[in-house]
């Protein structure tokens, strides 16, 4: 029996910097829901925040059309300004506040313009490089944990003053 190996090298977010790191990825990365293929691309970008999983932003036009419904919920980031939240349907499913976006980001994280990051623990699947992503701890932040990261990681009970 052969066991598939990981495309890339393990990374422990502990070596992730603060403030955080924008870098492009190419990884494939598909977004499932209600049983539909909302999101496949290759062209998104990964921030990379001491402590955390990557999160994924993932290109606009590379999401199915129609799915994102907007909301009136915003929250700030330090780093990355005022962001958006959106809804998602598909067929007669809805899950409130599954994705985000930074419409006016600051400087240093301008390339996220518009972008759209997901929840992944209020979607069906998540994958990058193929492998099915685990959800950040504590349903507060919005990482992809694959087995090439490393952690442990902020979010779970107990973590926040980290």
């Amino acid at each position: 029996m052969t066991q598939e190996l990981s495309p890339h090298a393990p990374e422990s977010v502990w070596s992730y910097p603060r403030p955080p790191r924008l870098e492009a990825c190419m990884d494939r990365i598909e977004v499932f829901f209600n049983g539909v293929l909302v999101v496949e691309t290759n062209r998104s970008f990964r921030v990379l925040e001491t402590s955390h999983p990557p999160t994924y932003y993932l290109h606009p036009a590379d999401i199915r059309e129609g799915v994102l419904v907007a909301e009136t919920q915003q929250s700030f980031c330090e780093w990355k300004g005022v962001a958006t939240y959106f809804g998602l349907q598909v067929g007669d499913r809805h899950v409130a506040s599954a994705a985000w976006a930074y419409p006016n980001p600051t400087a240093a994280f301008a390339p996220l313009r518009d972008h759209v990051a997901f929840y992944a623990h209020k979607l069906e699947r998540c994958t990058v490089a193929g492998e099915v992503v685990t959800p950040q701890p504590g349903g507060f932040y919005g990482g992809w944990i694959t087995s090439w990261i490393q952690g442990p990681f902020k979010g779970a009970p107990g973590t926040m003053g980290w």
